[in-house]
């Protein structure tokens, strides 16, 4: 009987993993398939190059999204990598027991707060703030990777803990035996030994940045042009598609859209890319 259940619990992970892998072959086929009629006509070099970005007149150039995309995603991870991982350390090693029960509950609903909540408290809360710091109309770079920070919080933090905790408590007693102090032990036994884990929380973090839309639309500015620093107005590629894919008609402009999916898809391959042959080499 027992041997049954094997085979049929079995039976139920193969389908789950085989359902997995025919959803991404599915969305890659579809991507790749509706968008390449788009780098035919445009051209690839020109629609990756080009700064000009309008349907109407059929210049269709995403080099603008793509450079404020980098923008955004850069300041969120600054932003909220080194907060989290110092937050993750702090509940893995430090946090009092009392203290953890409030702040594990906190951590997890912050996750599962919609991203237009998070918006709405950049647009209300954020853009004021920020208005009155430079002046501008608070909208822009800056802005945008401070809530998009705020929104990877939780998934670092939890990953970089559950790293951490894997650590065998033996390598923390090793360093003190020897004559370290706690701190050391923590950021330069421990951490080295949790890196393949606080790797894919970036992983993770850098996903959850550059492929947020509703929340970067309510405060980025959504301006297609190269900012020019950190207050300048910017438009995202996945803002750009959110934003004109509601009245794109059929052909070239609705084919630029999803083309515009295709480079963001292949971005965040190339980073998981990346961070997983850098694992590699450093295990």
């Amino acid at each position: 009987m027992n041997h049954i259940g094997e085979k049929l619990m079995r039976g139920v992970f193969f389908l789950s993993a085989t359902i997995s892998i025919i959803a991404v072959v599915a969305i890659c086929y579809f991507l790749f398939v509706e968008g390449s009629p788009a780098f035919e006509k445009v051209g690839l070099l020109q629609f990756l190059g080009g700064k000009v970005w309008k349907p109407l007149e059929n210049h269709f150039g995403i080099f603008t999204m793509i450079v404020g995309s980098l923008y955004v995603t850069a300041g969120a991870i600054l932003i909220g990598v080194p907060i989290g991982l110092l937050s993750a350390i702090f509940m893995a090693k430090y946090c009092p027991r009392g203290l953890y029960r409030l702040l594990k509950p906190t951590i997890n609903l912050l996750a599962a707060v919609p991203s237009i909540v998070y918006g709405f408290f950049g647009l209300m809360a954020i853009v004021p703030a920020m208005q009155g710091i430079t002046g501008t109309n608070g909208k822009g770079v800056l802005t945008a990777s401070i809530v998009l920070g705020i929104m990877i919080l939780p998934t670092i933090i939890s990953v970089s803990e559950s790293a951490l905790r894997a650590v065998p408590e033996t390598y923390y007693d090793g360093a003190l035996a020897l004559g370290a102090t706690p701190e050391y032990s923590v950021f330069f036994v421990c951490l080295p030994a949790a890196k393949s884990g606080i790797l894919s929380a970036v992983v993770l973090g850098i996903g959850r940045a550059i492929g947020e839309t509703m929340a970067v639309v309510m405060v980025a500015g959504n301006s297609a042009v190269i900012p020019e620093g950190v207050t300048s107005m910017v438009r995202t590629m996945t803002a750009n598609i959110v934003l004109e894919m509601g009245y794109a008609a059929e052909g070239l402009h609705r084919q630029a859209l999803i083309a515009t999916a295709v480079v963001l898809f292949v971005f965040i391959l190339i980073i998981n890319v990346s961070l997983s042959m850098l694992k590699e080499r450093k295990s």
